[in-house]
């Protein structure tokens, strides 16, 4: 199986910055897209950002100019950095990954998501 596993939330004034990283882990032959979305109380689920393989990066519109996603794909692992952070980015924060995994001798692609967690912006 694969497990996601994210890091770096936490408590922060209006303003301020943190940076989330989430590891992939388990029988893993490589991953496509890697990305971050979000869900705050009472709110559906929305993208926050996408890196691919190559590096590609998209961002939802609320926080362009303000986060940057990257990955290191030799640690399996993709980072979030979170500047100028806002109350409304209050939330729990959920690592996606696109993984082809290895399984009875073939290889399948899946999504796979982590626990999320949360980051909360205090006015």
């Amino acid at each position: 199986q694969v497990q996601l596993v994210e890091s770096g939330g936490g408590l922060v004034q209006a303003g301020g910055s943190l940076r989330l990283s989430c590891v992939a882990s388990g029988s893993i032959s490589s991953i496509n897209d890697m990305g971050w979305h979000r869900q705050a109380p009472g709110k559906m689920r929305e993208l926050v950002a996408t890196v691919t393989r190559g590096g590609n990066t998209d961002y939802g519109g609320s926080v362009k100019g303000r986060f940057s996603i990257s990955r290191d794909n030799a640690k399996n692992t993709v980072y979030l950095q979170m500047n100028s952070l806002a109350p409304e980015d209050t939330a729990v924060y959920y690592c996606k990954a696109n993984v082809n995994r290895y399984t009875f001798g073939r290889v399948v692609n899946s999504d796979y998501w982590g626990q999320g967690t949360q980051v909360t912006v205090s006015p």
